[in-house]
């Protein structure tokens, strides 16, 4: 029977090629341990949504000009919560001169001479009477992002 007979430096090489192996494995895992560890990635920021200009869109829409009031007028009233309803009524709370904020209905006088004329979303109209142009318009304020 023939065997086979293994020159020493058959042997030799691969005992030079396994601790070849092994020292690569080493220092393989040496780096991935020794690396720093990697930071979450930086979370890009959503681009706010862009809001319609409502102004701009009823005029478009064939809407009457709402006439502008006085800047005086403008700061003694603050629109601070809106509840709308689909059939046109609804209520408003609203502070007026600095004063505790009111609710007021759609119809109800808010002071002499203004009158709770409808509401929207986010807005609330005020007239000289209940069907008459609104002469001012009160926005909810924006709400800061965090």
């Amino acid at each position: 029977m023939p065997t086979l007979s293994f020159t020493p430096w058959a042997t030799r090489l691969a005992t030079l090629v396994l601790w070849a192996l092994a020292a690569a494995g080493i220092v393989n895992w040496g780096l991935k341990l020794s690396a720093p560890a990697a930071g979450s990635a930086p979370v890009a920021a959503a681009p706010e949504p862009v809001l319609p200009d409502a102004q701009a869109l009823a005029r478009l829409l064939g809407a009457h000009a709402v006439t502008a009031a006085a800047p005086a007028a403008i700061n003694r009233f603050v629109l601070l919560g809106v509840l709308a309803g689909k059939t046109g009524d609804g209520a408003a709370l609203i502070a007026v001169d600095g004063k505790p904020p009111r609710h007021y209905r759609v119809g109800a006088a808010v002071e002499s001479g203004l009158v709770l004329q409808s509401l929207g979303r986010r807005e609330a109209r005020l007239g000289a009477t209940a069907d008459g142009a609104s002469t001012l318009t009160l926005e909810l304020p924006r709400q800061k992002a965090q």
